[in-house]
């Protein structure tokens, strides 16, 4: 399932879009197929429709000929029975074709996101990815869509002319000349139309961005009175969209125009040219009812293929999107041989900062800068690169599954889904029974669970909107006790709760992971207090070590630190 095209990673080209537009193709090779030969059958048995009819006036009614009358008219008959059934497989196909090209478009996204992993928020917006699973699925599964019916259309266009050509040479040569210059014209909105919707598909994701960056942060623009400023600001960007919609619709109405027009002026003169050769007895009566046939048929493939250019181009645009997403490489991948960390816990330590983590421990990390905290939290769990060894083997050295398995970072940037509760705090259903319970009550989380309708059988709506900040909080951190990692890294995991809450949780955390790894990220007093081992960073780098009452008396700036956090 997986689309690797070749180039340089985050620099689309326009081959890369149409090799993605291929595979997904050929993801289905019988439908696909199918498809065309149901779009070539139906358009075919319309193409063929004028000549019979044009035979059934000619044998029939001008020559007076019941039998031939009958026979001409069961033909047209079949023909139109084959264009029925052809045209609802046809269609079938086609739906098959559109949501297979789209919703496999939404599974290599979902893939790509995955490997990417935490570097994902670093490298994309968040509007582009939602733009992705919104406008340009549509797009990209009209594009599949549209395949069968240009097909169709091309072959009954040639199959027109062959016709015109053997029965009037003039008129053939209008048709054979006529058509590629129609498409002609049509190719001269087309680049520019290409040019504006990208442009249009840009200001898209942008906005959506900045609408995703908003809603998350409204509470907190509120609380500082920035939400005019913001509201300003997306209204402002809104108007840009707006004014590159309008660029877009300009060119695409000239495109639309151009598939009504262009084939009826075509129509009206195959149409006069076929009359003035009856009027001097050059073609029969049956001759030209079959040319005027072939003209109103004609109209029918023209806009198929005006339309085609249209989609073909927007999923082109779209398709150059998701493959500049699929190009994206981890940060972090595998060694080509990964070297074996012995099992149980063992030492982790950072060698930049100087930090080591003796196993079975609880300790806490104070730092003077907060973003050193997480820089050294960002090492050790190998989201950052670093010389940091566990049981002494560099982490760069084990395979990333290793790492993500036997140490977890838990940040406040981690999201809630929705769904039921349970599932949300035991995602892959592995705890031990009681487990679930247990790391509510060290993350004094139980009156979340006993407040929300259902209990931990409760929904959770989408990020858990309706959980405050701290109520998120403390279910982040109990779902990072649930999954019970040999070593667990938290991050300010009590910021955003009161201090009789905070003092529950300090509490509470050594034994609930008491024969674990802990590091606790923090410069709460609370929490400091109650930790095995306290480590002061400065400028990145270890300067003190020992309890909290040790560090208080011994080191003047760590004071400073702690007792800053406590005039809060």
């Amino acid at each position: 399932m997986r689309f690797s095209p070749a180039g340089d990673p985050g620099t689309p080209d326009a081959r890369s879009a149409t090799r993605y537009l291929v595979w997904l193709a050929g993801r289905h090779p019988f439908i696909f197929g199918a498809g065309l030969a149901l779009g070539v059958i139906w358009m075919l048995a319309q193409a063929l429709v004028p000549a019979v009819l044009g035979r059934a006036v000619e044998a029939g009614l001008a020559q007076r000929d019941p039998d031939a009358l009958v026979r001409w008219s069961l033909a047209l008959l079949g023909l139109g029975l084959v264009q029925a059934v052809a045209g609802i497989l046809r269609h079938r196909c086609a739906v098959h074709n559109w949501l297979g090209a789209a919703y496999r478009t939404v599974q290599v996204t979902v893939d790509a996101t995955n490997r990417l992993g935490a570097a994902l928020p670093r490298r994309v917006a968040a509007g582009e990815v939602v733009s992705i699973g919104t406008a340009d699925i549509e797009h990209i599964g009209s594009s599949i869509d549209i395949t069968a019916r240009g097909v169709g259309s091309v072959v009954g266009i040639v199959t027109v002319a062959v016709i015109l050509l053997s029965a009037s040479q003039p008129l053939g040569l209008v048709v054979v000349f006529g058509v590629p210059l129609l498409m002609a014209l049509v190719a001269l909105l087309i680049r520019p139309l290409h040019r504006q919707q990208a442009a249009y598909r840009d200001s898209t994701g942008r906005l959506t961005a900045r609408a995703a960056d908003i809603v998350s942060g409204l509470r907190v623009l509120r609380g500082v009175g920035g939400e005019p400023v913001l509201s300003e600001r997306y209204r402002q960007r809104s108007q840009a969209l707006r004014a590159d919609g309008l660029r877009v619709a300009r060119v695409e109405s000239l495109l639309q125009a151009a598939q009504i027009l262009l084939p009826g002026v075509f129509v009206v003169l195959v149409t006069w040219l076929g009359a003035r050769f009856a009027l001097r007895g050059e073609i029969s009566a049956g001759e030209l009812v079959s040319f005027y046939g072939y003209t109103a048929f004609l109209v029918s493939p023209l806009r198929n293929l005006t339309e085609a250019a249209d989609k073909l181009t927007r999923g082109h645009v779209a398709a150059r999107r998701v493959v500049r997403l699929l190009r994206l490489a981890p940060e972090f991948t595998d060694p080509a041989s990964p070297v074996p960390v012995p099992a149980g816990p063992g030492e982790l330590a950072d060698v930049r900062s100087g930090l080591v983590l003796r196993p079975g421990r609880l300790t806490a990390l104070a730092s003077a800068a907060p973003q050193d905290a997480v820089e050294i939290a960002d090492r050790l769990g190998r989201y950052a690169d670093g010389d940091v060894t566990l049981h002494g083997v560099p982490l760069r050295d084990l395979a990333l599954a290793t790492v993500r398995e036997r140490i977890l970072v838990a940040d406040n940037d981690a999201q809630l889904f929705s769904g039921v509760l349970r599932t949300e705090l035991d995602p892959h259903d592995r705890a031990r029974p009681g487990a679930v319970e247990a790391a509510l009550a060290a993350a004094s989380a139980t009156d979340i669970v006993e407040a929300l309708p259902g209990g931990l059988d409760g929904e959770v709506a989408e990020r858990g909107r309706e959980f405050s900040g701290g109520q998120r909080q403390r279910l982040r951190l109990a779902r990072a006790l649930v999954a019970d990692p040999e070593t667990l890294i938290l991050v300010e995991p009590t910021s955003a709760v009161d201090a009789h809450t905070e003092a529950r949780i300090a509490e509470r955390l050594g034994p609930a992971r008491r024969g674990r790894t802990t590091l606790v990220c923090t410069t709460s007093p609370l929490v400091l207090g109650h930790a095995d081992h306290v480590v002061f960073v400065e400028d990145g780098k270890v300067v003190a070590e020992g309890r909290h009452e040790e560090l208080l008396a011994a080191e003047p700036r760590y004071a400073a630190t702690v007792s800053r956090e406590e005039d809060r």
